[in-house]
């Protein structure tokens, strides 16, 4: 849907509003009648339909920085391991018997990477 769509939908619903809400005070009612609410609920459905296409694709994108952010982890935990055992490599399973990385690091390091196929690993299991 397009923001002048919306823009121009909102609009009738607020002059709507206006013109019944005259009647209202005029009547001198205080009470919400149901055109009134349908068009709160279809202002809200709107704004719903706006920003929940959005929430969603933030989502994925703060989930492949934490799948890389993970990544990072293990390598920095490698090198570490270079510089206290004599620039000998480690692979994961090393790692994990050290006790530098747990068992979900390892999942998650692998899932990226079966993920991210073009991207080179910097070492193995």
């Amino acid at each position: 849907m397009k923001i002048e769509n919306i823009t121009l939908i909102m609009s009738k619903a607020l002059s709507l509003i206006k013109i019944h809400g005259r009647k209202l005070w005029q009547k001198k009612q205080k009470v919400f009648t149901l055109i009134e609410m349908l068009i709160v609920l279809a202002i809200i459905s709107i704004l719903i339909l706006l920003f929940v296409p959005n929430l969603i694709k933030e989502k994925a994108q703060v989930q492949k920085t934490g799948e890389a952010a993970v990544v990072k982890v293990v390598e920095s935990q490698a090198q570490l391991y270079e510089l206290d055992h004599d620039n000998d490599k480690p692979n994961l399973s090393e790692l994990l018997s050290a006790g530098m990385i747990t068992q979900k690091q390892v999942t998650a390091y692998d899932d990226y990477y079966d993920q991210n196929k073009n991207e080179q690993r910097n070492f193995d299991d």
